[in-house]
């Protein structure tokens, strides 16, 4: 995350301006920073604001009163993860990328993890129903029993635990109604590394 490369004074300073533009529109002028911080000149802002500028948390445009924006990136990082999706937990199904958006931002590690919500009910013996996010840390590969988002060759996509065998793998549901999906053609596209639920 962003955030872990901040100071403690940085990351107040950084955090008041989030606040301020989620909850007005636009970003704090330097004197409301100061204001804020107990500074008093603005003048102690500016290092604070270079190091955050350089560090990619902001854009500052010159001239402009209330010229500072979150970056693309860290404004990313506070909406949280991509929903890219439902996984069928029951019978295969085509996966279909969405644009809708997860914040959970604060419990998983950003980097190369998405969101997807759970049909069916072969993962409940696992803890995982339907209506559920599993959140996934996008892979190629994964180890024998991991709980896996896998693709088949027909592009369907299916949450099931991990077992490679001799020459194929065995896709385990954690529902003891259901039976094992076997197939050679079969690829990990990510590890569940947790589980959301609205109660």
């Amino acid at each position: 995350m962003l955030q872990e490369k901040l100071t403690k004074r940085q990351l107040t300073i950084f955090n008041f301006i989030r606040k301020m533009i989620e909850g007005r529109g636009y970003g704090p002028t330097i004197r409301e920073i100061a204001e804020e911080m107990s500074y008093r000149s603005p003048n102690g802002v500016m290092c604070h604001l270079r190091a955050l500028e350089k560090k990619g948390l902001i854009n500052r445009t010159s001239n402009r009163s209330r010229s500072i924006v979150l970056t693309e990136e860290a404004a990313e990082e506070l909406h949280g993860f991509p929903l890219v999706g439902r996984v069928q937990a029951g019978a295969l199904m085509e996966a279909v990328e969405q644009t809708e958006r997860l914040d959970v931002a604060n419990l998983w590690p950003q980097k190369g993890t998405f969101v997807l919500e759970v049909e069916g009910d072969s993962m409940i013996d696992a803890q995982i129903a339907s209506g559920d996010y599993v959140i996934c840390k996008k892979r190629y590969t994964a180890s024998k029993g991991d709980i896996v988002v896998a693709r088949t060759g027909d592009g369907e996509a299916t949450l099931k635990y991990w077992f490679p065998e001799k020459n194929r793998v065995r896709l385990q549901p954690a529902n003891k109604k259901m039976k094992p999906i076997y197939t050679k053609d079969v690829k990990v596209i990510g590890v569940v590394i947790g589980v959301v639920r609205k109660m």
